[in-house]
């Protein structure tokens, strides 16, 4: 039996080959759930993060579109509601799978806060990219009316970048604690959690960021004392020199062989590099050296914990 925590990628929530309507993403949390049931069936005991880069993106696409009808919505916000109605979604269909199955579960989402650090470096280097693609006019436009920063995708129009700092703190740390000790599955950290800052006389507050959800994901598999840490992505497996026509799949690494490959370059901070980063950081933060982590589909998860699919980075 594992502690896991599974990080389920957009792919797994959100097609990318279906438009992303509400019944579309029902029907990829469905799918998902017999996955994530047949690990409960198995013994073992999950803790479930969730990207929400495209449902955030509609959110914000929503704002724009209604703006002068109705009040905006701010970046942490879009967040906050991506958590709610997305964990509302994937404990809907677990709780319908399990039940099937004659079980009585009710998965419980929690809404989860994440303090960053204000100096964080990231602030002035804005480098994520959310929301949809705009002409040079309507980036233009942003730029000037909402102070966004834009950054041109070749080939493919504008986007807005925002910061994306470094996660130091889940807040609902406790409350998630108890309810995963207590044996319930729970769903946190949507998105990498609401990035929130902690100024002096005034407490906490919101800033517009994002958080890479692997890295928090990270955190809270050494914060729970996990034993697996499930990154799953679009991907089956990590390879070396991905995306050329010699690319070799990696069954299996060891920390400082990641590490080594992450700093020549193998692995782009916009794919798989924020991966192998939480990977790095949760092998060498446990308190166990009996720990692994699985990159893989969620298609082939259960067979990634048998060891015949994906790939296993281990200490």
């Amino acid at each position: 039996m594992h502690k896991m925590v599974v990080a389920l990628g957009g792919n797994a929530i959100s097609d990318p080959a279906t438009p992303g309507t509400i019944a579309d993403q029902f029907a990829q949390s469905r799918a998902t759930s017999v996955v994530l049931a047949n690990l409960i069936d198995a013994g073992h005991q999950l803790l479930i993060t969730h990207g929400n880069g495209p449902q955030v993106g509609n959110i914000l696409r929503r704002v724009e579109l209604a703006a002068g009808e109705v009040y905006p919505i701010d970046l942490g916000l879009c967040v906050a509601d991506s958590q709610a109605g997305m964990g509302y979604m994937i404990c809907q269909c677990l709780a319908n799978e399990l039940a099937s199955r004659g079980r009585k579960m009710h998965p419980t989402t929690i809404v989860t806060t994440v303090r960053v650090d204000a100096d964080d470096p990231a602030f002035s280097d804005p480098t994520k990219p959310i929301g949809i693609y705009y002409t040079k006019e309507q980036a233009d436009r942003h730029t000037t009316n909402d102070g966004w920063q834009m950054k041109e995708i070749a080939g493919r129009g504008w986007r807005r970048m925002v910061p994306s700092p470094r996660p130091l703190e889940i807040l609902q740390l406790d409350a998630i604690r108890s309810l995963f000790d207590a044996g319930q599955v729970v769903v946190a950290a949507g998105g990498g959690g609401i990035p929130v800052i902690h100024v002096a006389d005034r407490g906490y507050e919101g800033v517009e960021a994002v958080i890479d959800k692997d890295l928090t994901s990270a955190m809270l598999a050494v914060e729970l004392e996990a034993d697996t840490l499930a990154i799953i992505t679009g991907e089956d497996a990590v390879y070396r020199d991905f995306g050329t026509p010699g690319k070799v799949k990696l069954d299996v690494l060891v920390v400082a062989d990641a590490r080594k490959m992450f700093q020549a370059g193998q692995f782009p901070a916009g794919s798989m590099g924020p991966k192998i980063q939480a990977a790095i950081n949760f092998l060498t933060s446990a308190a166990s050296a009996d720990v692994q982590v699985l990159i893989t589909t969620f298609n082939e998860l259960e067979a990634a914990l048998d060891g015949r699919a994906g790939t296993r980075i281990r200490p």
